[in-house]
């Protein structure tokens, strides 16, 4: 598997810039870009993730994920849960995302649907779901209630509503 310094490398390279023009559109130095194309910095801060795929002019996921990120599956309030509709693909969590949980099994990339209300979470957000149906700790969840699929901000498990899965990151579009 590819590490995320060498696809900000290769990322970087294909675009045509150096780590000194790189670094000024993502505001870090050009030392900072070095230790990331290195992997001697393993953990990216969000919006540091979000200013760089605009920079390198590619999607979050690719940035993320590779070129051969799986295809970006939308978050619907009805319907299929993202993990069974047909093009879904699992994946591992990459080491070097920043996560709200400590996730171990496969997980989901889904961005909210275009005119569905998912807040925090906006159509073009990129969200991570663990998908399960047990309460874990405290945090966001994707929770199917009154027949409707939403996210909702859970301390403790509660009865009226049937976990889907626990949000594991979430990355606001630029």
């Amino acid at each position: 598997m590819e590490s995320l310094g060498s696809r900000i490398k290769q990322l970087r390279l294909r675009a045509k810039l150096n780590k000194a023009a790189l670094a000024r559109n993502v505001g870090v130095s050009d030392v900072t870009i070095s230790y990331w194309e290195s992997g001697a910095i393993k953990q990216i801060g969000h919006e540091r993730l979000v200013a760089l795929a605009e920079a390198l002019d590619c999607s979050l996921a690719t940035l993320l994920e590779g070129d051969s990120a799986p295809q970006m599956l939308t978050l619907h309030h009805e319907g299929p849960l993202p993990w069974e509709q047909v093009q879904s693909t699992a994946l591992t969590v990459p080491e070097h995302l920043p996560l709200k949980a400590n996730w171990k099994a496969p997980c989901m990339m889904v961005t909210p649907a275009p005119g569905s209300d998912f807040a925090p979470a906006a159509p073009g957000d990129l969200l991570l779901l663990g998908p399960t149906r047990v309460f874990h700790k405290a945090g966001l969840y994707l929770v199917e209630q009154d027949g409707k699929l939403q996210l909702k901000q859970l301390s403790k498990a509660n009865s009226d509503m049937t976990i889907q899965a626990v949000l594991l990151a979430h990355w606001k579009a630029a």
